[in-house]
């Protein structure tokens, strides 16, 4: 049919490719790249009509900054624009191909994330960077906190639904039929499965009773199963948590002060770059190094070495990540305290 736009062909795309995705997250999630990134640029032109030069409008804004979802999105609105000329909607050359096509107009995504070096906070920002986050209302706010007590990726912690928490009751002996559990929890586990996560495994992330308060704080959404949902219910995109940090750069230099700026390369921290702030203190604090990158959903090792390392040490993580919070709300330990007891 003729003039059929590209967010009803987003949609009769998913319709009718559904059996080939993975699960309902992931086709969510697919949707969610185009509906963030795509659909305010391309989402009213007619299929037949978006020329490289729009799909370019779409991708250029997120190539350096978000190289791997720009690269997801290129290729996500090539599919959709290949649908759309097999089903009859347009003809032509797909604009959105790679080859021979935008390979001539963009660097390439291996090269651009190999240089990219995502802002962190510094370690001496940090338990004020905390205190001014807390005083943020907001969703994208409260995801942020939970982001930095986990140290997880965006992507996760916007994704998550109630379902992949396992709260830990503090008296079991206290519960009722009718108790929630969540309200007597102290600590809890989080387990990602492998179709939401990088690496394509499962991933348990052990949770504080600081992260277990922001999860009791928040209000639930009849029909939506998002922890930190969106103000429709879907999921939250991730230029709300960018945002949230942007924010409070501004009003960092609006009074005068040089803000949250990663001392490598002096640009304002993002969300992504807490990570880096995690692992550095991790670090510092003497924990050991395969414990950290655990706690990140790195791979560590030889395939190997994997093979052979059946634990996650999700307790042990658990013992690391108390010491994280103490240290964002401003305990620091001595600079010559090695957790040798978290050693081996």
């Amino acid at each position: 049919m003729p003039g059929v736009t590209f967010a009803e062909a987003v949609e009769r795309y998913l319709a009718a490719k559904l059996d080939e995705f993975r699960n309902e997250k992931h086709k969510r999630q697919w949707a969610a790249t185009l509906d963030t990134y795509a659909r305010p640029v391309l989402g009213d032109m007619p299929v037949q009509s978006i020329s490289v030069a729009d799909v370019l409008r779409a991708l250029q804004p997120i190539w350096a900054s978000k190289t791997e979802t720009a690269s997801r999105l290129c290729g996500r609105i090539e599919a959709v624009l290949s649908w759309a000329t097999v089903a009859g909607h347009r003809e032509g050359p797909n604009p959105a191909r790679w080859k021979g096509n935008l390979s001539e107009l963009l660097p390439k995504a291996a090269k651009v994330a190999k240089a990219e070096n995502q802002p962190a906070l510094a370690l001496g920002d940090v338990s004020r960077w905390w205190v001014a986050l807390g005083k943020r209302d907001g969703m994208a706010a409260r995801a942020l906190e939970f982001l930095t007590l986990t140290a997880s990726r965006s992507g996760e912690v916007r994704g998550m639904t109630w379902d992949e928490i396992t709260f830990v009751a503090r008296d079991k002996t206290d519960l009722t039929d009718t108790t929630p559990l969540a309200t007597l929890a102290t600590t809890a586990t989080w387990t990602i499965p492998a179709s939401r996560m990088k690496a394509g495994r499962e991933h348990r992330v052990a949770l504080t009773p600081e992260a277990v308060a922001i999860l009791q704080s928040l209000p639930r959404l009849e029909g939506s199963p998002f922890v930190f949902f969106a103000p429709r219910g879907g999921e939250l995109s991730d230029m709300t948590l960018s945002a949230v940090m942007r924010r409070m750069q501004d009003t960092e230099e609006k009074a005068g002060g040089l803000g949250y700026i990663d001392p490598r390369n002096k640009r304002p921290a993002v969300p992504h770059g807490l990570r880096s702030t995690f692992r550095q203190w991790a670090a510092e604090r003497g924990y050991p190094r395969d414990m950290a990158e655990i706690a990140l959903a790195h791979f560590i090792g030889s395939e190997v070495e994997r093979a052979y390392q059946r634990s996650d040490m999700l307790e042990r993580r658990r013992a690391m990540m108390a010491d994280w919070a103490g240290f964002l709300r401003g305990e620091v330990m001595a600079d010559n305290v090695v957790k040798l007891g978290a050693a081996g």
